[in-house]
């Protein structure tokens, strides 16, 4: 509202982003993200297309424009229709639920946590924003305040709860707390088996809704039906799989799949474990380097039946879009996918982060920006948001902007290997080699992928150290005759030595081993490459927008 007066005191004038974030925000420090989000609910609450504006103009590296009319105070004040009602937006977040327990069930309650914020998205997407599905996890066990939690995710409502396991039986007590004043406004206690957890669910989210006083449609709570299944083990099963396939290595992945294909033996149309496995699939040649044509059928096969038993579930459509993207080579099939994910949920921040990349891969970098915007504000705490981020703004060649974001990565995750690499590869563009291989050593210690030997290599390579850049090689060599290497990776090391005809070779193995990193053909490393016809017919075998021109569209 603040932004708003500010606008309106200066109606048909630019207003300096500057001069907003000092006015509004004096006493804080904030970056131009928290402008943007003000921004961009006031064009929500108007019905605004900032494409097409007929309020609030961008005004490219300069400011805001109130375009609107505005009505004077004095007697000479025009008349104007009043505005329809807006039904603001409440914004709440779950935070970890504590396990009453040994810590062998600890899964338990991380997979309650995210479920709980699931749930919700789905009830009243249009008036319930759920933010921090993941970020709330660095909140377990904090000594916080809820007023400072509050303040910290920008939310309006926290809710607390808690988890004794008795054998199969759950006993959850959960409570509602009002951010503002720091009041309990609601408490229940409820007792469910696993297997049950719909009705839980239900309840639960129904009860929370109610208490915030929104309309609960109850097709909104039919929904969430396909979510569970009645399966006690099955449940107990997925969320053993989920908690480890947050882990993102080798090991955890492998130990997630047994899991929710337990999951699936015993109930064949749970949705989410389906999910699970597809998304594990799908992203297993690219953190793990799993040969990705030993995996293109069982990911189809996942995506497939996630859809069939629950179409109408973000995690099934985002899967799907997973699959489209790194595995079938189709971009606009996979930009569907995931805007489907959002519309059913657009408090699933996984949607717009993979919305994002998609949209880094096609070159729509604007697009990518507020995709990633949103995925940064719905999990501020998770660290993949400000390392995706930052990949986004390396491929945009914005590099000041990418460091700022692979920085953010490693501060807010310190253990997460990709926060890392993404500052490895933002150091190398800006030529301080040094400082990117201090941050590979972290990377490669937090991970057992070849992209840190293979972006070592490159790094050695371009900068002179010719003899230790072909040890890599070497190395990859050798790791190659036990398990799968990424052509990818041999290639990476070639185009830092500048050898064209070993970087097309490679390349080319590449292509037909359909190796996932050529989704990464747009990455700045390869720029040097970019004017050879063998690159651009790469490029064309690969075939990215396939359906785009199948259906007549073009590549915006």
């Amino acid at each position: 509202m603040q932004v708003l007066v500010l606008l309106a005191a200066h109606a048909s004038q630019v207003v300096a982003k500057e001069r907003l974030i000092q006015t509004v925000w004096p006493d804080a420090f904030v970056t131009d993200d928290v402008l943007t989000r003000a921004i961009s609910e006031l064009r929500r609450v108007f019905g605004d297309d900032p494409k097409e504006s007929r309020f609030i103009q961008t005004i490219p590296k300069s400011g805001y424009r109130l375009i609107a009319r505005v009505c004077s105070t004095g007697a000479d004040r025009e008349t104007v229709a009043p505005a329809p009602p807006v039904q603001l937006e409440i914004v709440l977040a779950v935070l970890p639920f504590e396990h009453l327990g040994g810590p062998e069930r600890e899964y338990l309650t991380d997979g309650l946590t995210e479920e709980t914020s699931a749930s919700l998205g789905q009830i009243d997407p249009e008036h319930l924003r759920v933010k921090g599905r993941i970020s709330t996890r660095c909140y377990k066990h904090t000594s916080k305040s809820v007023a400072e939690i509050g303040h910290e995710l920008g939310v309006d409502y926290l809710v607390e709860g808690s988890v004794r396991a008795e054998g199969l039986r759950l006993r959850v007590t959960s409570k509602l707390i009002r951010v503002r004043d720091q009041v309990q406004i609601w408490a229940e206690s409820y007792e469910s088996e696993p297997g049950s957890m719909l009705e839980l669910q239900r309840e639960l989210s129904g009860a929370i809704a109610r208490q915030v006083r929104l309309h609960l449609p109850p097709d909104r709570l039919t929904a969430l039906a396909p979510r569970h299944t009645r399966n006690a083990e099955a449940y107990d099963l997925y969320l053993r799989g989920r908690h480890l396939w947050n882990q993102l290595t080798p090991a955890t992945n492998r130990r997630a799949v047994e899991f929710y294909q337990q999951a699936t033996q015993l109930d064949p149309e749970f949705a989410l474990a389906w999910a699970g496995l597809a998304d594990i699939y799908a992203t297993s040649p690219i953190n793990s380097d799993v040969p990705p044509r030993g995996v293109l059928a069982q990911a189809r096969n996942a995506a497939a039946h996630a859809v069939a038993s629950g179409s109408a579930l973000a995690e099934t459509q985002t899967a799907l879009g997973t699959v489209h993207y790194w595995l079938d080579w189709d971009w606009p099939a996979a930009e569907t996918a995931f805007r489907k994910g959002i519309s059913v949920d657009p408090s699933y921040s996984q949607a717009y982060r993979l919305l994002g990349i998609v949209f880094v891969a096609m070159g729509r970098h604007e697009e990518a920006r507020d995709a990633m915007l949103h995925a940064r504000e719905l999990d501020p705490y998770y660290p993949m948001q400000p390392a995706i981020s930052a990949y986004e703004r390396l491929l945009a060649r914005d590099y000041s902007s990418a460091l700022e974001f692979a920085q953010r990565a490693t501060v807010v995750g310190p253990s997460f290997w990709i926060g890392h690499f993404q500052l490895a590869s933002v150091y190398e563009r800006l030529g301080k080699s040094e400082l990117a291989l201090e941050a590979l050593e972290k990377a490669e210690a937090l991970s057992g992928n070849s992209k840190m030997l293979s972006l070592r290599g490159y790094i050695l390579a371009k900068s002179g150290r010719t003899n230790q850049a072909e040890g890599v090689l070497r190395t990859l060599q050798s790791i190659a005759r036990e398990r799968y290497v990424p052509p990818y990776a041999m290639a990476l090391v070639y185009a830092g030595l500048g050898q064209s005809d070993p970087v097309f070779d490679w390349l080319d193995r590449a292509y037909v081993a359909r190796d996932v990193h050529l989704v990464r053909l747009a990455d700045p490393k390869w720029d040097p490459f970019r004017d050879d016809p063998r690159f651009r017919r790469l490029v064309e075998r690969c075939d990215f927008m396939r359906a785009a021109r199948t259906t007549g569209h073009t590549q915006r």
